[in-house]
């Protein structure tokens, strides 16, 4: 199981927006653009994806603390999923602060929840990014786009139920491409 958490907001933060310009300009008045880190209002969303599966979204507007994650993610759906599976269950997490708290270990090894080892400060190869991109632009293509919070919530729990299980799949197969180009380059950019 791949978990992560991500925000939403309703205004735009894609970062998508492509300029070329000349060597030594990057600073430069008319190459500079002011953005604000969240765009404004809205949500911190958390899931889990696994192959033929999927949580459900968590929608929430607190910030996420080593409890939350404990009581809402760990104990709610990743030990569903856990409990179905067995022994040859395997979790995988970015390494946030949160996840790394003592209450997340204590709960993990009290469950006997095996998490896949990664480096801290590693790249950042979990599938779920991809899942995440792809719930940002269906909820952003929707006409009439979110404009409140309420329709954000709504917009988000519909796209990531209208999402195809074979693509959040394909994503979770394609990780071991990912990991050899990642290797590759030595940790460097890749085309993934």
């Amino acid at each position: 199981m791949f978990s992560d958490e991500s925000r939403f907001s309703l205004q735009s933060d894609s970062r998508r927006t492509f300029i070329w310009r000349a060597p030594g300009t990057r600073y430069h008045q008319e190459n500079t653009t002011e953005r604000h880190r969240y765009g404004g209002a809205g949500w911190l969303v958390c899931r889990g994806i696994i192959l033929g599966s999927r949580t459900d979204l968590h929608v929430q507007s607190e910030t996420m603390t080593g409890h939350i994650y404990r009581d809402v993610i760990l104990e709610q759906h990743v030990r569903l999923f856990w409990g179905a599976m067995g022994a040859e269950f395997l979790f995988m997490d970015d390494n946030a602060r949160h996840h790394r708290a003592n209450i997340v270990d204590e709960c993990l090894q009290s469950e006997d929840i095996t998490r896949m080892d990664w480096p801290a400060y590693s790249p950042d190869l979990n599938p779920i990014e991809h899942a995440w991109d792809m719930l940002g632009r269906r909820s952003a293509a929707r006409q009439p786009p979110p404009t409140c919070l309420p329709e954000l919530w709504r917009a988000l729990l519909d796209e990531w139920c209208n999402i195809p299980q074979d693509q959040i799949d394909n994503l979770i197969l394609n990780m071991p491409r990912r990991c050899k180009a990642c290797i590759a380059s030595s940790g460097r950019h890749t085309l993934y």
